[in-house]
């Protein structure tokens, strides 16, 4: 089974990489990473949408997965989720890509006609992942910003207009080129903070990226096993 695997950057593989070589995962002479019929590609977008649309739209290109897999950390901005919790997004809404009206309110695309809402990809202006009703993890709706949020006002704001779980840079992205290429895909996100007033002693990465790698093992394992 050939697997793409897509993170942002090299600090959220490297523990998964170390989880994957101890279960007796070997690279290749092609750097793919295999276990008897698992052929994982690994894929390094770089932070934000840009990157992870044109890192996963080359991929594509030369080579459609069986299935792809983000996987990532995430700030979240449900109480009810735990600092190291994982969780899969199942949708995403693209938070900041619209226009910025003269009272300071936001419109997106959709509200300012600048797309259709219910043109493919986007269903009623959400991308949706398709037979989400199949649940792994617990489900979260994402939201997919270039500018992460640490203001009150604009947390306040943005959930507000949105119902959303958790916020990311590049999930909407993943999901976009993902629907279009028509490539099965999962998203799995690890909380690493909450969304409030930045700051960064309530975080908790390493806990985060720990149990990112265990989950997405686990995973792995169960499609080996399948």
């Amino acid at each position: 089974m050939k697997i793409l695997l897509v993170m942002a950057t090299e600090l959220e593989f490297a523990p998964l990489q170390r989880r994957l070589l101890e279960r007796g995962y070997k690279f290749d002479k092609a750097g793919l990473l295999v276990k008897n019929q698992l052929q994982i590609s690994v894929c390094i977008t770089g932070v934000g949408s840009v990157a992870t649309t044109v890192r996963v739209g080359q991929h594509y290109a030369r080579d459609l997965p069986e299935l792809s897999i983000n996987a990532g950390i995430a700030g979240s901005f449900n109480p009810d989720y735990k600092i190291g919790e994982v969780v899969e997004v199942v949708s995403e809404v693209f938070g900041d890509l619209g226009i910025e009206q003269k009272d300071g309110s936001f419109r997106d695309l959709f509200e300012s006609g600048l797309a259709v809402e219910d043109r493919f990809p986007f269903q009623k202006g959400i991308l949706l992942k398709p037979g989400s009703e199949v649940q792994f993890l617990p489900q979260a709706k994402g939201l997919t910003v270039n500018c992460v949020h640490g203001y009150k006002p604009s947390i306040e704001a943005v959930l507000q207009k949105y119902d959303v779980d958790v916020e990311t840079m590049e999930g909407g992205a993943f999901l976009y080129s993902s629907l279009v290429h028509e490539v099965p895909f999962l998203q799995i996100r690890a909380i690493s903070n909450r969304v409030e007033e930045r700051n960064r002693d309530s975080w908790d990465i390493p806990l985060a990226l720990s149990n990112l790698a265990d989950t997405v093992v686990e995973m792995l394992e169960a499609l080996h096993e399948a």
